[in-house]
């Protein structure tokens, strides 16, 4: 469980810290900072958005959170962790998660010299359900 593997990191566990784990718990939505400060705020008046963004940070760092830059000028976070694609719809902006098993992904041989640790993925394009309503 996170909340073990963050104390074992020697973290605190701050109420602010705890909304921020249960806000992404199972979040498919990948929110963005200002949008989880926003859900936030109304219970914790005292939350900054830099409190946000620094347990943001320590999330990622700690191997529990993926930041996903699908569009350079808006930061948002995946409670997934695990390597995997993700779809932008262009007209409604909804972020979709892709099963990697789906996806045919060629990553460099580590016997060209290279050592892969991490990857992204981004498809943009219709979602099914903007799709739809162009029907």
């Amino acid at each position: 469980m996170i909340v073990n593997k963050i104390k074992k990191q020697g973290l605190r566990l701050t109420p602010q810290r705890l909304a921020i784990l249960e806000l992404l718990d199972g979040n498919k939505t990948h929110p963005s900072a200002e949008e989880i400060y926003h859900q936030l705020k109304l219970k914790y008046p005292s939350l900054s958005l830099t409190t946000v963004y620094n347990n943001l940070e320590m999330l990622i760092k700690a191997g529990e959170l993926q930041e996903i830059r699908i569009r350079a000028e808006k930061r948002r976070f995946d409670p997934n962790p695990a390597p995997h694609g993700h779809f932008l719809c262009r007209i409604c902006d909804s972020l979709s998660d892709l099963d990697s098993g789906s996806m045919e992904i060629q990553i460099p041989s580590m016997n060209n010299g290279y050592l892969v640790e991490n990857f992204s993925v981004y498809y943009y394009g219709i979602c099914p359900n903007c799709l739809q309503k162009e029907s």
